[in-house]
């Protein structure tokens, strides 16, 4: 396989085109919902919400335990692939890496109500965004679509944390 020819890295870059040239670039763009203008990464998370509770009519936890398992392996090679081939290290429009983050945690928070997994969701965009503590770190120093996806699960487990003493604190009132 030869290296991608690099594409400027500006918003022309990644388009729809752009992304039907390759089976790991409809991944790594979230089948699209990457292009979004308007906060890519908002909208990678959106697509994993409505997208898990539609494939969850089919598939149970153990198959979604698969799913985001094998899904963050390829994840790794199509966000690395996709971020170099648009001359980025973490291009924008790449947000498989918050499909998966998102997906988990949504396995781990179910069954949760509307207002839990709108929670769920305001607290990943937020420590995905801020990139605070060890989600900031792993931004920093570890690179390549390792890199890429590693952060978002490091904002995922801060997620589920938070969420779980939420809960624990709430319990206790």
């Amino acid at each position: 396989m030869t290296a991608p020819t690099p594409i400027p890295a500006t918003a022309q870059g990644a388009s729809w085109r752009f992304m039907w040239r390759n089976p790991l670039h409809v991944l790594a763009l979230g089948f699209g919902s990457g292009l979004s203008p308007i906060a890519p990464g908002t909208a990678g998370t959106l697509f994993a919400w409505a997208s898990y509770e539609l494939l969850s009519l089919w598939l149970s936890p153990l198959n979604w335990a698969v799913v985001i398992g094998v899904g963050a392996v390829v994840g790794i090679w199509a966000c690395g692939h996709t971020s170099r081939a648009l001359g980025l290290e973490d291009a924008s429009p790449v947000v498989w890496d918050e499909i998966i983050a998102f997906w988990l945690i949504l396995l781990l928070v179910t069954p949760a109500g509307w207002a839990e997994q709108l929670a769920a969701f305001l607290l990943f965009r937020a420590f995905d965004a801020g990139k605070w503590l060890a989600v900031g770190w792993a931004d920093r120093n570890v690179k390549g679509g390792f890199g890429i996806m590693l952060d978002d699960l490091i904002a995922a487990a801060f997620t589920l944390l938070v969420m779980a003493l939420g809960i624990r604190l709430y319990a206790l009132v």
